[in-house]
Formats: C-alpha cells, structure tokens, sequence
C-alpha cells in the first residue's frame, strides 16, 4: 500500500503536534485474518527485558525523568471532588520536588507530566487548574469503564467532553464486537467515535486482560489503527489485568507493522497496574527495542498511571540522597 500520510497537524491544548495523525484506512479484513500470535514466543521475548538491559545510576535518573513526561496522570476514582482534581494537576505541573532538580543540575528544565486524565465532569476543574499552562487534558468516555451503551451515546459523551475542554479522549471499544469476531462493526464504532472526537487526539481502549487470545489482541489493534485511532490503549485500569509486557510486545508489533504498511505512527499507552519505577523502565526499554526512539516523546507514547509518579520521585530521592523515603512523604501521584 502506497503512503496515505496527509498534513493534518493539530493543536492541542493550544500546543501544536509534530506527529501527523493517524487518519486511517479503508476497511480490509485481509490485513490481519491471518494473524496468529504464539504466545509461548512472545511470553519468552518480553521475559528477556528485565534482564538483557539494566540501568543504573545516573542513566537511570535520566530515564526516570524521562519517564515522567509519559504519565498521563490519572484519577479516575468515584469520589472525586474539586479538590481531588486541583491538587492532581497541581502535580502534574511540578512533578518532581525542586530541591531534587537542583540536586541533579535540572534548576532550569521544565518537567511536567505528559497529560492530566479525569472523568467527563471534572474535565471545567482541571481546565480551570491548569489554565494557560497547554497540558493536555484527556476524559475517559464511551460508558468507561464498560462501554454497555448504544453507540449514539457514546458519540454524544465525546462531544460534550470536547465541547467541556478535553483535547484527548480515551475511548473503550465494545469489548462483544471483539469476542464475536465482528472486526467490521468493531471498525465503524471506532471511526465514528475518531470522526466525533474532531481535533481532540484519540486513545482507543481495548480492555486486553477480557481478551482470550493475545491472537484477538493484535487483531483488534489492527482494526482499531485502520479505523483512524491516535493511540491504541491496552486498559482502562478497572478490569482484573491490566497491562502485561506480553499484551503490550504483541500491541507494539501490530503498531510497527502498521506504520510500515501505512507511515503513519500511532501512539501507544499502557495502563492499569504500572505503580514503579522498575515497571516504568522496562516499559521504556520495550518501545525502544521495539518501535525506536522516535516512539519516546509524549505525542506517541503514554503510561495511564495513578501512583507510579510517586515511586519515581522516591527513587530519584534516593539517587540524590543515597536513602529511601517513607512513601507517604511523597504527595498524590
């Protein structure tokens, strides 16, 4: 297939992107019917990550830091408050304790995390919070964390997410599509929601840990990146399992194979169970064996992650400072 790259450069949150979108491509069930993932073979390569490759020391300061520009910093909990969400992106404002930048010669760089993910109603407190700072803000919708509505519904959740402030949406497929193996209907819901979306960056959602077959997974990412996805998500953090490295190989093959075919890049994003900095680091050694440098920068890579910022800024401490801090010395990551 030719390259069907087009412009289509897009502002979000006011910050322009590098990365042209993914705009899609017609249906073709020829692409991946024939798919078939060995998950013996995929089980025994991502057990060789943590293993083959170790950082240490200042590399691995430098990483951690690097890591916290991929946290879209989460909190999907059902008693949030205004509150919750103030001091959530406070936090992702000033992610790391000042005193540990000076320590570490990083005074004047700006860190932040790489985005700020709340529910529909808390989307006008984080627009508020933030305000011309340009951290983008993504919504959960589509019925997250299950997806049981009808499909009008969830194109009307997008529109009032973007219309509130939200310039990424994570979506969830309906997860029935894929158990039945109906890849088309599975198709048409994932572009309306892409076509619904507009401007704002779109996550897909595919829920792995209810998939039976790591086989369905690299299909259902295939389909999902045809029907125009920004990124392909492996969780919505609710189910049983969450994000795996195996479930995440398989994904990133399938967005490597993707781009090949089409030249365009989409964007990956673990989520769910990511809580350390060891979890982060072999996730970060994962796209760069895998999908290459060009996969390290915010536009194409996220974790969905809660608490794994405070764990990083923990090891950081202890990089400066030579001791562990307790954890509850460190504020809501």
């Amino acid at each position: 297939m030719a390259n069907t790259k087009t412009k289509n450069k897009t502002a979000n949150n006011g910050l322009a992107h590098s990365i042209e979108r993914n705009d899609g491509i017609p249906y073709d069930a020829d692409l991946f019917k024939d798919i078939h993932i060995n998950r013996s073979a995929v089980e025994r390569r991502a057990g060789t990550l943590g293993k083959r490759r170790s950082v240490k020391k200042q590399w691995q300061a430098a990483w951690l830091l690097r890591a916290i520009g991929f946290i879209d910093l989460t909190t999907l909990a059902g008693d949030d408050t205004q509150s919750n969400v103030e001091r959530l992106c406070a936090k992702a404002l000033n992610p790391i304790r000042q005193d540990l930048l000076d320590a570490l010669g990083m005074s004047d760089t700006k860190i932040t995390t790489g985005a700020v993910c709340v529910y529909h109603n808390m989307i006008p407190y984080a627009v508020e919070a933030l305000g011309d700072s340009k951290m983008p803000i993504a919504a959960v919708s589509t019925g997250f964390p299950a997806g049981q509505i009808p499909l009008p519904e969830k194109l009307k959740q997008i529109e009032l997410s973007v219309a509130a402030g939200a310039t990424e949406i994570d979506i969830v497929i309906s997860r029935e599509l894929m158990h039945t193996s109906n890849w088309k209907a599975l198709y048409d819901e994932v572009k309306a929601c892409r076509e619904a979306c507009g401007e704002a960056h779109m996550k897909t959602i595919l829920a792995t840990g209810e998939f039976p077959t790591l086989t369905k997974v690299a299909k259902a990412s295939w389909v999902s990146m045809m029907a125009g996805s920004d990124f392909i998500k492996t969780s919505t953090g609710k189910e049983s399992v969450n994000a795996t490295i195996p479930v995440s190989l398989v994904m990133c093959r399938a967005i490597r194979e993707y781009h090949e075919l089409t030249g365009y890049k989409v964007g990956y994003k673990p989520a769910g169970g990511i809580r350390t900095a060891k979890d982060a680091l072999n996730y970060l050694i994962l796209i760069k064996e895998e999908l290459g440098n060009d996969w390290l920068n915010p536009e194409l890579f996220r974790f969905g992650a809660s608490s794994l910022l405070a764990d990083i800024e923990r090891q950081i401490e202890h990089h400066v400072t030579g001791s562990y801090s307790a954890s509850y010395r460190h504020p809501m990551a």
